[in-house]
This record gives structure tokens, sequence and C-alpha cells, in this order.
């Protein structure tokens, strides 16, 4: 769950803006921005062309698109490019051994942000994409950060609504907190075609120094194939393998 931009400051004006996108988007007219940020048409219109002239915006036919300017930026973000590094061998290695979709995954907010995601020519129709977020109570990487955090978060999310993303999307808290306890038990969590239809999905979560939960591992694939029991082995040595790098690497300072 992201905080609202300040609408009284010129930054707070310009991030609504840029947060005015979304993941199909490909070029978008100044009025849909006007409709979809509730900003007055001159000040979209006057910002945009800011935007663009510092590479954080594109001038398309048609209207605008984010810029390249903003993925250097995002490449900047010290924590999840070290952690990215560290992690693609990893990732890699599972996807090679599994064939099926793998996602590496942080908490921000009440929402699982995806950092990497690699998968195949058959790859799952997964919701998910690098950079994208989906709440926590309805993925299983998400369950696996959960259940790892601390109790008054856990209890903050069970309280906040949850909506049915499908038909068996978990939205009782009850039940959820029942699952959560059985992934801390059990160090590994489960989807079952609650974030999209045909999915399936096992996770585990990423340890860093002092067991401070850092991320959370997922492998993906479509319920007519994939067995997630089946991954556990070697998905929680993925997992096992991050945090022994991270453990090096925070050594070696």
């Amino acid at each position: 769950m992201t905080g609202a931009a300040n609408l009284d400051t010129v930054l707070g004006k310009a991030v609504t803006i840029l947060r005015a996108f979304r993941p199909d988007d490909h070029a978008v007219p100044l009025a849909t921005l006007v409709a979809r940020t509730g900003l007055h048409k001159a000040t979209v219109h006057r910002l945009a062309g800011e935007l663009v002239a510092n590479r954080l915006l594109d001038r398309v036919e048609g209207g605008y698109r984010l810029s390249g300017g903003l993925f250097e930026l995002g490449m900047l973000a010290s924590l999840e490019r070290s952690l990215l590094e560290m992690a693609m061998p990893f990732l890699q290695d599972l996807y090679e051994r599994t064939h099926e979709t793998v996602h590496l995954g942080v908490r921000d907010g009440h929402d699982v942000v995806y950092i990497a995601k690699i998968g195949g020519h058959r790859q799952a129709n997964s919701p998910s994409r690098t950079g994208g977020r989906i709440p926590l109570y309805c993925t299983a990487i998400g369950k696996a950060l959960l259940a790892y955090s601390d109790p008054e978060f856990r209890r903050e999310v069970l309280a906040a609504p949850m909506t049915r993303r499908t038909p068996h999307t978990i939205v009782a808290p009850g039940i959820l907190s029942n699952q959560l306890d059985r992934v801390f038990e059990t160090g590994v969590a489960f989807e079952r075609e609650e974030s999209a239809p045909g999915l399936t999905c096992v996770a585990a979560p990423v340890f860093g120094s002092n067991d401070k939960l850092v991320a959370a591992i997922s492998v993906t694939g479509p319920t007519t194939r994939f067995k997630p029991e089946s991954q556990v082995t070697v998905l929680r040595a993925a997992a096992e393998g991050l945090r022994s790098t991270m453990a090096r690497r925070e050594h070696l300072r």
C-alpha cells in the first residue's frame, strides 16, 4: 500500500502524474492523465513537459509514456540492486531445475514488489511483472513474507479489507492467520489460484544477517501440470544459498 503524493507541492503533483501510468499503458493521452490525477489540465500539461525534459516521460504519438530515465533511476536503488545481483544465480539455477516461472519479491507496505521474474517460452500467464506489485495476502511470496513479519504488522494486514481476486482467494482473516502459522512452522508457503485462475505457487522466505527477513523466492506454474509440493526441496536450497551468499558478503565488508 503506497501513500498518496502531496498535491500541494509541485513534486507531489509530478509524482502523481508518474504514478498515473499503468502496466498495460502504451501511450496515455493528456486528457487521460488529467482524469486519472484529478489535476488541472494546464498543470498536467506543464509538468508533463518538465518530466519529458528530465527524461522521466517520453512524448509520443497519442500522448505520453514512462521514459527510460526512470528505469535508470530504479536500477540505482542500492538494496534491490545488490539483492538482485546476489540472487540471480540462484534464480537462474532454480529455473533450470524446474522450467517454471521463478520470482524474487520484497515487501513494500501491504504488497509484494517483484524484483525479478524469470520464465521461459512455456511460462504460466501470471499477473506478476518485474517492478509490479500484488497484495501480500493472495500470493505465496506474500504469505512467506507476512508469516515472518512482526505480529503487529501481521494483525494490521489481516484487519485490512481483502479483495477476492478469484473464487479461491482467502479473504477470511481467521483462515489466512491459520495458514500463516503453518507457513511459519514449515518454512514454505503455497498459493492455489488465489491471485489468478489456473496458477499455483510455492514460496520460501530469504533471511539476511541476524535472521532479518529480506525477501522471498517462489516457483509458479499452471495447475494443469505444476505440483508445487515437488519443488519444496530445490526452493529451500535456493533460499538457503542466497542467505549464505548474503552472509559472506556482509562478513567481507
